[in-house]
């Protein structure tokens, strides 16, 4: 892929991601378990990505000679915790469909189930918290973990599921035992697809969005756990994209790049599970004010709107996920 270079990101949270892509399934005793299919082609992929919204359109064909009822999968990037540097920002946190996921199929409303897990150091300690009557993805006032009898504080924290908190908040230093755990999302149905015929999904959603104020982009000496060198790689940022975080510091004539960062993530490879490649795939990306920057990985970009940039492929199998960063000037966010 070759870069696009019309914005950059922040990374003062953990990035975090809110999208997905489709899946043939199956579920197992320890959940879903993506599976492949030779029978079923995505005929077209339509995705818009944005900070507020994402929106997907696929056009199936069953070319086999008998319906097909599978599991669809749709999972969620990773979102990791952090009570501490600050959240992810999500519509419904709290709840389990968090991102706000509706689903229709040939224009009918789907009723779709979600399974959510949390891991820490790649164990599944769901079974755990659930015992505890902690939420999987709590709200950012949650403090239930403090409230917990010392022995379960303390195997939460060895088990790496959270960490404390030490502040002062004008009433003296308080400690706080906080999440540190990582929320793993997937969103799944049955779905029939009749032989020799076409089936329309649409997903909607609300992006998990990971933001921060000010930008480690701007200062490429900042050292090796800036998070400079992941960024310029990530979100193929070049140095025409840099030069103008620089003119805007010195047109400033703040110490600091006068920018906030919006950051979005979409699963693309599981697209690759379906019989062959994606014959239509369409991507429009909306950094959502004509004064904003993007940048993302991709290449054949064409400017369609003063905000939006669309790249389209034919035959495409995907072999990366999507990765946005939105620049947003200080006040503008």
């Amino acid at each position: 892929m070759t870069a696009l270079s019309l914005g950059l990101a922040a990374l003062l949270v953990p990035p975090a991601g809110a999208s997905a892509n489709d899946s043939t399934a199956e579920l197992a005793a320890g959940g879903l378990v993506l599976t492949r299919t030779d029978d079923i082609e995505m005929r077209s992929e339509d995705l818009f990505v944005s900070a507020k919204e994402i929106r997907v359109t696929y056009h199936f064909f069953n070319r086999s000679a008998r319906d097909k009822t599978v599991t669809v999968a749709f999972p969620m990037p990773d979102v990791t915790l952090d009570f501490i540097d600050g959240l992810t920002a999500v519509p419904h946190p709290g709840t389990e469909n968090f991102l706000d996921f509706s689903t229709r199929a040939d224009g009918k409303p789907v009723s779709t189930q979600v399974e959510v897990k949390a891991f820490a150091d790649d164990v599944d300690q769901t079974a755990l918290l659930r015992k505890l009557g902690v939420p999987l993805y709590p709200d950012i006032d949650y403090d239930g973990l403090t409230a917990l009898p010392k022995a379960q504080r303390d195997e939460l924290i060895k088990l790496g599921l959270a960490t404390v908190n030490e502040f002062d908040a004008g009433k003296g230093w308080e400690q706080h035992v906080v999440p540190t755990w990582t929320v793993k999302t997937t969103y799944h149905f049955e779905q029939t697809f009749p032989a020799g015929r076409e089936v329309v999904i649409e997903h909607r959603y609300t992006p998990a969005t990971g933001s921060g104020v000010g930008t480690s982009l701007a200062y490429p000496d900042s050292g090796p756990d800036s998070g400079y060198a992941e960024a310029v790689r990530k979100y193929c940022v070049d140095k025409g994209f840099l030069a103008a975080i620089e003119r805007a510091r010195v047109a400033a004539k703040a110490e600091f790049a006068p920018f906030g960062d919006q950051r979005v993530s979409y699963i693309l490879k599981t697209g690759a599970n379906w019989a062959g490649p994606i014959k239509d795939f369409r991507l429009v990306v909306d950094k959502g004010d004509p004064r904003n920057l993007v940048s993302f990985c991709g290449d054949g970009l064409k400017k369609i709107s003063p905000t939006q940039f669309e790249m389209r492929k034919t035959d495409f199998t995907p072999a990366a996920d999507l990765d946005v960063l939105i620049l947003t000037p200080m006040g503008n966010q």
